[in-house]
């Protein structure tokens, strides 16, 4: 049993302490079995959930499990994704599988953390029809894994540690990063904006800014062990800094993060179009750094729906930013999000957000249906859109954005760029993968040495949304 009166109350300190008493516990596990205790956790959503990913594998490896290949491993984990209905749905589905492996192994544990878990009905729902589970968190304590291991072996009864909300960062443990020459960063958590269709706020809480110091000595620190390039994260970049005791802009901090040497390339996400400031965008225009790639969440075209949306802009508002985006940088990307058959939405609505498109010509575009979300204002309107509606706007969308952002690209063809080469083809061995700036694929002749660098490419043929490439 754990000695409760040495644990200390402080973070991330405690956590470290119950990294090495978790430790025990999988040191004999695994010596009772002859063989090492594996993981495997799978991750759905976001990428601010692979980067919670990421943290919750560094400390399981600390821990003394090893990689595995399958959820037939000794720990599984789900980092699950609530933005829609159906996520919750493929989760249930998965644990019904997992089921009949914990039957073969009756030591395996399983957990479940991320955006689901902070919903009551789905905890409530889990603790009764799915028993077999082990562990429960949410979104506010992903830092506590080993801890909750440990409650785990000690109860041996289901852990349920879900936190409503918190004004707590712990940062400063270990992590495993999917790729040794680039990494996400988190520089805030949480999200004030309440967008009617939208149940983020609700399940990954209130804005909280890390502080500017944290995050550069973070990054110096990646940099040091061989990332060229970060992606700083956080539900709405745009509004970084506004509750830290001494505010910064975002820009500020981007300036900041320019300054640090050795590191090559800047990415950012997720921006909301009303925080998008002139300062941000005139830093973007000078930057050596800033990857000249803009995903700018639009939803709607039409200003009678954004305001359903509760989006705090018009489409006019939209369109200037685009223009100044345009302007600032003229060969930037600019990709978005667009929902079809919001509540409400009628033809001419439609055809706003066709205008849109028309308009700024994006270089691609997540394209949703719109999903009723229990617990959000748009899920109990009475003027739902009928799915052959839905659908036969969406696939006019679909094609005509697939159309222009096949031109945006062929437009590329037969330039010579700047490509960070990401990892050897899957399909073609003699080939490697990589993206530019504007986040486009390339696949050019190369092999596994030239993994983590940037180096000059041909663009000699435009497959539609990916180049062929020769090196230069």
């Amino acid at each position: 049993m754990t000695d409760t009166i040495n644990i200390p109350t402080t973070e991330p300190q405690r956590q470290f302490y119950f990294i090495k008493e978790a430790k025990k516990y999988v040191d004999f596990l695994s010596k009772e079995k002859g063989r090492a205790l594996t993981y495997f956790v799978n991750t759905f959503g976001c990428q601010m959930n692979a980067r919670d990913s990421e943290k919750i594998v560094g400390i399981l490896e600390q821990i003394g499990y090893k990689p595995g290949d399958s959820e037939e491993s000794d720990l599984v984990i789900y980092n699950t994704c609530t933005v829609r209905e159906n996520a919750n749905n493929k989760i249930y589905g998965h644990l019904g599988y997992l089921s009949s492996y914990k039957e073969h192994n009756p030591d395996m544990k399983i957990a479940l953390c991320g955006c689901m878990m902070q919903e009551q009905s789905a905890v409530d729902k889990i603790k009764s029809a799915h028993r077999f589970v082990d562990i429960i968190f949410g979104t506010h304590n992903i830092f506590m894994i080993a801890e909750l291991i440990v409650r785990s072996f000690e109860e041996e009864k289901m852990v349920v540690e879900v936190w409503d909300g918190t004004d707590q960062i712990v940062e400063n443990l270990p992590a495993v990063r999917k790729y040794p020459f680039k990494s996400g960063v988190n520089i805030m958590y949480g999200c004030n904006n309440f967008c009617s269709y939208c149940i983020v706020p609700y399940v990954r809480g209130r804005e909280r800014s890390r502080k500017p110091e944290d995050i550069i000595n973070e990054i110096k620190q990646l940099v040091a062990d061989g990332v060229v390039e970060v992606m700083l994260l956080g539900q709405n970049v745009n509004s970084y800094g506004k509750n830290l005791e001494h505010p910064i802009t975002f820009a500020q901090l981007l300036e900041q993060v320019e300054q640090i040497e050795g590191l090559e390339r800047i990415r950012f996400m997720t921006s909301h179009p009303k925080d998008l400031s002139d300062e941000l965008i005139m830093f973007m225009k000078h930057s050596k750094k800033v990857c000249h790639h803009f995903h700018l969440p639009l939803q709607s075209g039409s200003t009678k729906l954004l305001e359903d949306m509760n989006r705090h802009y018009t489409k006019e508002d939209y369109l200037l930013l685009v223009e100044k985006l345009r302007k600032a940088v003229p060969d930037i990307a600019i990709t978005t999000d667009i929902i079809v058959g919001y509540p409400g939405e009628t033809e001419e609505d439609f055809l706003e957000t066709m205008d849109v498109v028309e308009r700024v010509k994006y270089d691609s575009a997540f394209t949703f249906i719109y999903s009723k979300r229990s617990g959000t204002p748009a899920a109990k309107r009475d003027d739902q859109i009928t799915p052959e509606v839905i659908k036969n706007r969406f696939d006019r969308l679909l094609k005509r954005v697939q159309q222009l952002a096949s031109e945006k690209a062929k437009a590329l063809e037969g330039k010579t760029m700047d490509v960070l080469v990401e990892s050897v083809n899957s399909q073609n061995k003699e080939l490697v993968s990589g993206r530019l700036s504007n986040n486009s694929i390339v696949h050019f002749a190369g092999n596994k040495e030239l993994i983590g660098q940037i180096v000059s490419v041909k663009l000699v043929c435009c497959k539609g949304f990916y180049y062929i490439g020769e090196r230069i």
